[in-house]
């Protein structure tokens, strides 16, 4: 093809991994989006000129092809209609490469985005994890600009749980002691008001952050929230909590997020109770074993 480095789309032959089609996300149905995979990537590289330069990666729903054009490296993004792109498009336009991946280019209604390159072998899982967490506490402030008034508040979210947390923990038959739900209620009660407008990435963890080359690292399928940053502090935690040791340890990487983020302790704990509560449950309810095991251990810590 004019203007490609290496074989052309036509030539291109993707093949879908056996680990994707494994995953968790498949077992309700999908397999027909799985087996079109191939057509689907052929389709968009020619639609925007590109070559496939090599295999195909994945999430648990989301497949990443390496491609180029005219020399340089992009990867295309694809996921099943209906699974959020528009709003992820919108989120990345909106940092425009500030501490995140930079969109090229859309097909929101095909559920496609054409991305910057990053390396997808080397994400914040693999440094050691007090490395990663000063990192990650940097990020939350990197992404911390003014936000759209429109998007989802972080207050707005604690309010909306705050209303069926007690209902689902007598559902789940109170799964922990109810002083540990009313240590979360009282901390939702003063995150459910803020007065920051600020951008908040609401899915941020260690995995979501790739090595780049304009900046050291990127932030990759962010979701765009406004209100309060330390939002997402105790996903970081729960996250990489199996390998932090003692309660002690993990207070000291609470400490060096908070720190680098420029969060309040006091204030950084409220939402790493108030998340670890609600995940907790969550994860009960949804037939998780492990997660619900590392948010009692972090809320044990903290």
């Amino acid at each position: 093809m004019e203007g490609n480095d290496g074989a052309g789309p036509a030539s291109a032959h993707v093949a879908v991994p056996q680990s994707f089609r494994d995953m968790p996300r498949w077992w309700g149905g999908g397999a027909d989006w799985l087996d079109g995979l191939p057509r689907l990537v052929h389709a968009y590289c020619s639609r925007w000129r590109l070559s496939v330069t090599g295999e195909m990666a994945h999430g648990s729903n989301a497949a990443v092809i390496p491609v180029s054009r005219d020399g340089d490296r992009f990867v295309l993004r694809l996921t099943p209609l209906g699974d959020g792109v528009a709003a992820q498009a919108e989120a990345l336009r909106f940092w425009d490469g500030r501490g995140t991946v930079r969109l090229v280019d859309a097909d929101r209604d095909g559920g496609v985005m054409l991305l910057e390159r990053l390396d997808m072998g080397r994400s914040l899982v693999g440094l050691p994890v007090a490395e990663a967490m000063p990192i990650l506490g940097r990020m939350m402030r990197r992404l911390a600009i003014p936000a759209p008034e429109h998007v989802p508040s972080t207050a707005e979210v604690v309010a909306a749980r705050m209303a069926v947390l007690p209902g689902e923990w007598e559902r789940l038959g109170r799964p922990f002691p109810e002083s540990t739900l009313g240590r979360a209620l009282d901390a939702g009660n003063r995150l459910s008001h803020t007065e920051s407008q600020l951008a908040v990435n609401g899915d941020l963890h260690s995995a979501q952050v790739l090595r780049g080359e304009r900046e050291p690292w990127l932030t990759v399928d962010p979701v765009l929230m406004r209100g309060d940053i330390a939002y997402d502090l105790g996903r970081v935690l729960w996250t990489r909590i199996d390998e932090m040791g003692d309660a002690e340890e993990i207070v000291r990487h609470f400490r060096a997020v908070v720190d680098a983020a420029g969060i309040d302790l006091d204030h950084g704990r409220d939402w790493v109770v108030f998340r670890a509560v609600d995940y907790w449950l969550w994860g009960l309810a949804a037939g998780l074993t492990e997660d619900p095991q590392r948010c009692r251990r972090l809320l044990t810590a903290v």
